[in-house]
């Protein structure tokens, strides 16, 4: 059985998304089942174009090539419901038809038992 990973950005930084990015992609390279949650902090990065404008960041990896390795390895991306209202987000502009919306508690029974939890 495949131990889980859950990681959480609760940050509109940089200095948020980028771990996120890059502990989501490493677990997944071990073979973690990776679960992302981005709360409506973080939720500017799920947006269309948003990624690109962090360009690639000196000694980091791409940003826009993590995202999608994550969901191209089979991670999942959740971004919180609360979001839509708060900051006024329309799903249409989300930046991947993939990104899920659910609140958190069904994301915590989600990740029950994770093995590893991360939050930036």
């Amino acid at each position: 059985m495949t131990e889980k990973m859950a990681i959480v950005c609760n940050g509109d930084t940089p200095a948020s998304i980028m771990p996120t990015l890059i502990f989501s992609t490493s677990g997944l390279s071990l073979d973690y089942d990776v679960r992302v949650f981005i709360c409506p902090a973080g939720a500017r990065w799920m947006l269309a174009g948003e990624l690109e404008k962090l360009g690639t960041p000196k000694g980091l990896p791409n940003p826009v090539k993590l995202f999608n390795d994550i969901l191209e390895l089979g991670g999942e991306i959740v971004l919180c419901e609360l979001a839509l209202e708060n900051k006024d987000i329309d799903p249409k502009d989300l930046r991947d038809p993939r990104i899920l919306i659910k609140k958190a508690p069904p994301f915590l029974m989600d990740v029950e038992g994770a093995a590893q939890t991360y939050v930036f």
